[in-house]
């Protein structure tokens, strides 16, 4: 599994072994399905809608969240065209939200580190050594901006309420 490279996890205040160290086995598993998913669409960067659709196929406390109706069909499927259709407008461009710096090479987005680093805060307030996917999703539902909250909306999911139904039961 590939996490964070060092000079992402420097520029968080975490060593690459620290952050590897703070994943649940599920979320480094989503981790590698999201970087092997950048790579399989020619993207430059790992970002926050490689790291969702990681998150929905590989958790299932993620899936449980959509409590397996019609929003995570309609998710996944937003998701899967992503490779074959509106995602090409994304493809060799960097998701910035401003939050760190842009790191070249096959790497994290600015808004997928970021939501990585408040996924192991989240996790550490809660008393958990390790992020678990929830802590992810609801990182990624909490960043207007980026892309997972874009493929969250034209699947007709509205962000704020998801963070807020995940924050309330887990």
């Amino acid at each position: 599994m590939q996490s964070p490279t060092p000079s992402e996890a420097a520029a968080s205040g975490h060593s690459r072994a620290d952050v590897d160290a703070r994943l649940s086995p599920e979320l480094a598993s989503v981790v590698a399905g999201a970087r092997r998913r950048a790579v399989r669409d020619g993207d430059r960067q790992i970002d926050t809608a490689h790291l969702l659709h990681s998150l929905l196929e590989t958790d299932p406390q993620v899936r449980e969240v959509f409590d397996g109706g019609p929003q995570l069909a309609r998710l996944l499927g937003y998701l899967v065209q992503r490779s074959i259709g509106y995602g090409l407008q994304w493809q060799g461009t960097v998701e910035d939200s401003g939050a760190v710096p842009v790191v070249t090479g096959l790497g994290w987005s600015p808004a997928a580190a970021a939501a990585m680093e408040a996924a192991l805060d989240r996790a550490e307030r809660r008393g958990d050594p390790r992020a678990r996917g929830v802590d992810l999703l609801t990182s990624l539902a909490a960043d207007r901006a980026c892309r997972a909250v874009e493929v969250l909306g034209r699947a007709g999911v509205d962000a704020e309420s998801l963070r807020r139904h995940v924050e309330a039961g887990c």
